[in-house]
């Protein structure tokens, strides 16, 4: 979850950071937050949700007026990072996974099946 949605404001200009996002430490705690919201919708186990989690297409743009980014946050960073991948691998695993499952039954026929056999008489 953004730090917007947390506060339930709207979302800082390009050029001005909102008062949510007015440090570093407070950044990488929204995109952490956004990290565990994606496992919590992998663990509802619900294909649309993990569909439309799938679907957002803006891409995160750091805010500016915060300066460079600090040497004691960069293994913080590095760990979140190496966090985020892992989600995004799994997201596409699942999208994947998904996709499949839809191509499966849409091949499967739901018409009424013809009797068969059960036995042959070889006595014939």
């Amino acid at each position: 979850m953004t730090a917007e949605r947390r506060t339930g404001g709207t979302p800082p200009g390009p050029d001005s950071p909102g008062p949510a996002e007015s440090s570093w430490p407070v950044v990488l705690d929204a995109l952490e937050g956004d990290v565990h919201e994606a496992e919590e919708v992998f663990a509802r186990n619900r294909a649309e949700e993990i569909a439309t989690w799938g679907r957002r297409s803006t891409d995160w743009v750091p805010p500016s007026g915060l300066g460079p980014f600090p040497d004691e946050l960069r293994e913080r960073a590095a760990r979140l990072l190496q966090h985020q991948l892992a989600v995004a691998e799994e997201l596409v695993e699942r999208i994947t996974q998904s996709q499949k499952q839809r191509d499966v039954a849409a091949r499967m026929s739901y018409a009424p099946t013809r009797p068969v056999a059960s036995f042959f008489d070889r006595g014939l």
